[in-house]
């Protein structure tokens, strides 16, 4: 799909041997029609995905993920507009030596992304861990974007999953093994298999990386922080209501993460159109492609 990424020189000595993780990164890396670059932003060395022309629009994924994890939805995407995917901080191989961020800096990391890599205000779409960033970032810098798009996001409630999935999460983070990663991905998406078989090999790149980065500690301590400051509490309503950019919300209709209810109360409360995915958990990038471009491609259309 698309050309093949220039990529980032991993992080090694000079006579390390090629880590499985960096193979991988690069296998991920050569089905996405996006190039490769690190950026310095707020003093964090940053990689960052980028293809395509039109107006800019940036992606930011959820916790213990990577760029490369929108792979099914970045062809549609590049072929109207300006792609830019970061790996957020303490995720990929945007490694934060000291560990634990403070928000500000979380912020400001997305700030100086957008000043770096966006030739006018983006459409700014994160999901879960992502989209609270997204939504904390929006709330006092609206005039940065043009427009926001939350996917199955955290931040609009306390985080409290259903029990069969906080339980499978907290194996996976525990005991990082292919057991209790299929058994974290089976509450993840409504239908593994279904999903699988559609992504072949894909998949396998995916699942090897999901391993390799969770196996990775120096990657725990600033995702831990991300996690409970963005991911945990909820966000205040004060400061969700102060988001003036036009938003939308987008849910899988079975995600046990954040369930869809509160995806409901927000649409009420603020009026922020809501697109359910069926067929889809908290992933429907991943797991409904075609319907997630459908319903971003009506959100980014809506006057």
């Amino acid at each position: 799909m698309g050309a093949v990424a220039t990529r980032i020189p991993p992080h090694k000595g000079k006579d390390e041997p090629r880590r499985l993780g960096d193979d991988v990164r690069e296998q991920l890396m050569a089905e996405m029609p996006l190039t490769e670059r690190r950026l310095d932003l707020a003093g964090i060395s940053t990689a960052v995905l980028e293809g395509g022309d039109g107006p800019p629009i940036v992606l930011l994924h959820g916790p213990g993920e990577y760029a490369a994890k929108w792979i099914r939805v970045v062809p549609d995407l590049v072929s109207a507009r300006r792609v830019i995917a970061p790996d957020l901080p303490g995720h990929g191989i945007s490694e934060v030596p000291e560990g634990s961020l403070a928000a500000d800096r979380v912020l400001e990391w997305l700030d100086e992304l957008i000043e770096r890599t966006c030739s006018a205000p983006p459409v700014l779409v994160g999901q879960i861990l992502g989209g609270a960033i997204a939504a904390r970032f929006a709330s006092d810098h609206g005039d940065r974007l043009s427009r926001l798009v939350l996917v199955d996001t955290l931040g609009l409630a306390p985080f409290h999953p259903a029990p069969e999935f906080g339980l499978a999460l907290t194996e996976f983070i525990t005991d990082p093994t292919e057991d209790t990663h299929d058994r974290l991905w089976l509450r993840c998406a409504f239908d593994l298999d279904r999903m699988r078989d559609r992504m072949g090999d894909s998949w396998n790149w995916i699942k090897a990386y999901n391993l390799d980065r969770a196996r990775t500690p120096s990657l725990h301590a600033t995702q831990q922080s991300l996690m409970k400051q963005f991911g945990m509490p909820a966000i205040p309503a004060a400061e969700l209501a102060r988001i003036a950019v036009p938003t939308t919300l987008i849910w899988g209709r079975h995600d046990l993460a954040t369930r869809l209810p509160v995806a409901e109360a927000a649409n009420a409360r603020y009026g922020w159109p809501l697109h359910v995915i069926e067929n889809a958990a908290d992933d429907p990038p991943m797991e409904q492609p075609e319907a997630f471009v459908k319903a971003l491609s009506a959100a980014l259309a809506s006057s």
